[in-house]
């Protein structure tokens, strides 16, 4: 059984899980097009990184980062805008469901890319001297970047603020991590000599305890790794799911939300109707809203 939670930690997990369901019922009844990655089953990862941020700190997203950045900012309309490209999006349009540019938080869609930007924005920070850090976000198939072990390896030698999320799902794209991973991301870490912390579950007061003290040394110069076991309940994409039922079924079982909503019934319920009333109002302004337009300036 989970601990028990905020509802503000709560109420945002629902927030990007309903968000997430929004862009799939979209591509269905055709008034999203392109394509979109979600993260479901994974929204409890960034929810629990957020007490442990400040506002300073830098947070570096991949193509599955709309729990990212939804756990950074209460907007699921400037979201939402930025995916269908219309009027009040983040980035007017052009950046689309990968690349998002707001304030301390950048997306991008290159697997490995951030981790390259998270030194150069982590040596910026040392040199400050000011305790801030940058996360970077990435996945299990991202290990297979050579410009993640160089980037690691500088990370390391330099001793930057530097905390990499990596959030474990099992399947690079569609390819089982078994049959594209050799070894360990563990033992990876341990070769550039840096700090590493699995965590298993999804309980978020627990992660957090958990965490605290290796964020810590972090933004003091102990560049950490932390691998999240986690699953992924969705597709690849919005409809590329190559995985058998079985498979599926057991990543459901290991799922978050039936887990809280077990053991916090009446919380959960509550928050979820205030929650699905206000998704569902976001996705008909927004759908309502003129195409977005850009000039450069």
């Amino acid at each position: 059984m989970p601990s028990p939670i905020a509802d503000t930690d709560l109420e945002r997990m629902l927030l990007i899980r309903r968000f997430e369901r929004g862009l799939l019922a979209a591509f269905d009844r055709g008034t999203l097009s392109g394509t979109t990655h979600t993260c479901l089953g994974q929204e409890y990862v960034p929810v629990a990184l957020s007490s442990l941020l400040r506002d300073d700190d830098f947070v570096l997203s991949n193509h599955r980062g709309h729990g990212h950045y939804l756990a950074r900012f209460d907007d699921p309309g400037g979201l939402l805008a930025e995916i269908m490209g219309r009027k009040g999006a983040v980035c007017a349009g052009v950046g689309g469901s990968q690349h998002i540019h707001r304030g301390t938080y950048l997306s991008t869609g290159v697997q490995g890319e951030s981790l390259p930007v998270a030194v150069g924005i982590g040596l910026h920070l040392r040199r400050k001297g000011r305790g801030d850090l940058v996360l970077a976000h990435i996945g299990d198939g991202t290990w297979g970047e050579g410009s993640v072990y160089e980037a690691l390896n500088m990370a390391s030698l330099w001793k930057l603020p530097v905390v990499v999320a990596v959030e474990h799902n099992e399947i690079a794209q569609t390819t089982p991590t078994a049959l594209q991973l050799a070894g360990t991301i563990e033992a990876r870490a341990r070769a550039f000599d840096l700090a590493y912390v699995r965590i298993q579950g999804h309980d978020v007061a627990q992660i957090r305890v958990a965490l605290q003290e290796p964020m810590r040394a972090a933004r003091a110069g102990a560049p950490l790794v932390v691998e999240f076991e986690t699953t992924r309940l969705g597709p690849h994409s919005k409809g590329d799911d190559t995985r058998p039922e079985s498979q599926v079924a057991a990543a459901r079982a290991r799922d978050w939300l039936p887990a809280y909503a077990a053991a916090f019934p009446d919380q959960l319920a509550r928050l979820d109707v205030a929650v699905a009333a206000r998704i569902d109002a976001t996705f008909a302004d927004v759908e309502s809203r003129p195409q977005s337009t850009w000039e450069r300036t």
